[in-house]
């Protein structure tokens, strides 16, 4: 803005453009800004490193139940009087010190050999047929798992990936022959992202969130849906309503929950906005102005976090009676009128969540009050980007969404750990 600008401008629009000027910058507790983003500002503001004042020690490293090999040393002779000491004397553990280490890690190479011989009786040369199998690939499961954890959980890039396996386990693969590795690995996830996904289309509350991802130099989109039994990554190069009509294939399930993108917007018979992008929202309006209908939507959202927390041990009639005073409460606020600008374009927005706000109180331990589950199954692609900086090929972030649809499935309802499900479903 020029000097001429603002010599047209009135009192009342310089005092609020130099209020807008004076307000603070939003961070990860006031917006959708990663915590990321804060950190050099926790950085200057952090005490010193190493235990503080008062601090209670953790408990020592517990003791290996059944470990691999125990020695003892006995005492040959007494300190004493240095008298000899028979060995079938009792004795008693007066401490124990474990040392752990790993063994060396070697691959173990497996030649197949198809022998020729000569029938005495025809002289026909009889050559044996390998097993099915031996000559699909010179990779075995296991080492297929190793790489496809490393770069899909450790974020390695090809270079970094090839380095580890030569360093740690003296195996030496070209780029090329790695992304075949990969390759081949992500083709056994197919069977277990369809499961998933049949899952996830019969769900009566599905949660879902996406994050932009660069594939093939251009803006794409990472997304995730999310079920009581299922966990669903998917790739695509538009943000747009299109991709959840695709991934739900026509399934309209009783509850939606997402935040306020458009996209999201009318997917379930009914909707839940996540609260806690509201809640940052409302922060930054409290801390940036002075209006007290912020603070005091503030405090509504903290009695429908409360509410939220014990929703299950509440009868009823108490839920009743607590969402009607909830419901009221928040119609008065969103009607009072505001004096900062930015309360008034937060009531707005709350106003066009009226509906969607208390959603959860109808579906007692079935809806989650906030959105969290996506983002944190969100994180690892928000990582992977930022190493990374995405994706060359398209087939890549397919097949990576394919294995983490797969994994976080299984950690969902059964525990397992990322390598654990992809050993077994490499080997399956």
């Amino acid at each position: 803005m020029s000097r001429s600008d603002l010599e047209r401008l009135s009192k009342e629009e310089l005092i609020e453009l130099v209020l807008r000027l004076h307000r603070p910058e939003k961070t990860s507790r006031t917006s959708s800004k990663p915590p990321a983003s804060d950190r050099k500002e926790r950085r200057e503001k952090a005490r010193p490193g190493g235990a503080k004042p008062r601090h209670e020690g953790h408990n020592k490293r517990a003791l290996t139940p059944d470990p691999d090999q125990v020695v003892e040393y006995r005492p040959a002779s007494c300190s004493a009087c240095g008298e000899l000491l028979p060995t079938d004397l009792t004795a008693e553990v007066v401490s124990v010190h474990e040392r752990i280490d790993l063994p060396l890690v070697r691959p173990v190479v497996e030649q197949h050999r198809s022998l020729c011989v000569t029938c005495p009786a025809c002289r026909t040369q009889v050559a044996a047929l390998r097993s099915v199998g031996a000559d699909a690939t010179p990779f075995g499961p296991r080492l297929q798992a190793v790489a496809t954890y490393l770069k899909t959980f450790q974020a390695l890039s090809y270079e970094r990936l090839q380095a580890a396996l030569s360093d740690l386990f003296g195996l030496t693969l070209s780029q090329g022959g790695l992304m075949n590795v990969l390759r081949r690995a992500q083709g056994c996830f197919a069977e277990g992202r369809d499961a998933a996904l049949a899952r996830l289309r019969r769900a009566p509350v599905v949660a879902s969130d996406e994050t932009g991802v660069c594939i093939e130099g251009a803006n794409s989109y990472h997304w995730v849906f999310r079920c009581e039994d299922a966990v669903v990554h998917h790739a695509a190069p538009s943000r747009s309503a299109a991709v959840v009509g695709e991934v739900m294939a026509g399934h309209r399930p009783a509850v939606w929950l997402s935040d306020r993108y458009s996209a999201q917007q009318g997917r379930g018979e009914r909707q839940q906005t996540c609260l806690a992008h509201l809640s940052r929202d409302v922060a930054y309006v409290v801390e940036a102005g002075d209006d007290l209908i912020a603070l005091r939507l503030q405090w509504w959202l903290d009695k429908a976090f409360g509410l939220a927390h014990g929703l299950t041990e509440l009868a009823a009639s108490t839920l009743a009676r607590k969402r009607c005073e909830l419901e009221q409460d928040l119609d008065a606020l969103l009607k009072a009128p505001a004096t900062c600008d930015l309360t008034r374009a937060l009531q707005t927005r709350m106003s066009r969540a009226r509906d969607q706000l208390l959603t959860f109180v109808a579906f007692p331990g079935q809806v989650d009050v906030t959105n969290n589950a996506c983002e944190r199954d969100l994180r690892p692609a928000v990582v992977q980007r930022k190493v990374t900086n995405g994706y060359r090929a398209m087939w890549a972030v397919k097949g990576e969404a394919d294995v983490r649809t797969v994994t976080a499935t299984a950690a969902l309802t059964t525990k397992a750990t990322p390598f654990a499900t992809l050993l077994a479903t490499i080997t399956a």
